[in-house]
């Protein structure tokens, strides 16, 4: 079974951002649509062969609905993995992750990348859970090894804007987030928080 099929609460912009960004989609019936319809043996990750053109028509689109629903395929492919093991322990760690057992999730994340370096997504749901523990040093060095991997990585990059922003780097928050909205232009809570750190630094050269 796929892992769209967890709680994906655990996308990255979890925490700050919420208050800007619409109820997620969780179990509903388009996330179990894209379950069903999404292609058994092909490789899925960062490497799988849909994402070109998922991300073409995400920076095309100016519908807010459609682009929610490439958005999420987007997610389905990354967090998919093609190694049976990999997806329990992706599993174990989101679940751990959603019930505030942070630690679990760490150890059950780093197992992923310890199986296979070379997937994104375990990278990025480690980071997840340290940015939620305020190990920012740890986390910062999962988003480099994500972003690595899969430099489209709009999630890591709001992440990383996040732990800037908690730090008192604004301009720095500022330019990941920016270049996250290159990526992905339709993500409301991002624009919001560009939007008021635009003007906070405005504001500071007055």
């Amino acid at each position: 079974m796929h892992l769209i099929l967890i709680n994906l609460m655990s996308f990255f912009w979890i925490k700050g951002l919420l208050k800007y960004e619409p109820p997620m989609i969780k179990l509903s019936a388009l996330a179990l649509m894209f379950c069903l319809l999404a292609p058994f043996g092909l490789r899925a990750d960062q490497n799988d062969a849909t994402l070109d053109t998922l991300f073409a028509r995400l920076q095309a689109t100016a519908d807010a609905n459609e682009a929610a629903v490439i958005e999420q395929s987007i997610w389905t492919a990354w967090i998919d993995h093609e190694n049976a093991e990999i997806g329990k322990r992706m599993s174990i760690g989101i679940n751990a992750m959603n019930r505030g057992a942070f630690k679990l999730s760490i150890l059950a994340f780093g197992e992923t990348v310890k199986i296979d370096p070379g997937f994104a997504e375990g990278w990025n749901k480690r980071a997840t859970a340290y940015y939620l523990l305020g190990k920012y040093e740890d986390s910062v060095f999962d988003i480099q090894k994500t972003l690595a991997l899969e430099p489209r990585h709009f999630g890591a990059l709001s992440g990383l804007g996040l732990i800037y922003s908690a730090i008192g780097k604004d301009r720095a928050a500022l330019k990941v987030w920016e270049k996250a909205l290159t990526i992905n232009p339709q993500m409301p809570g991002i624009k919001a928080r560009v939007d008021e750190l635009r003007q906070n630094l405005e504001g500071q050269k007055t």
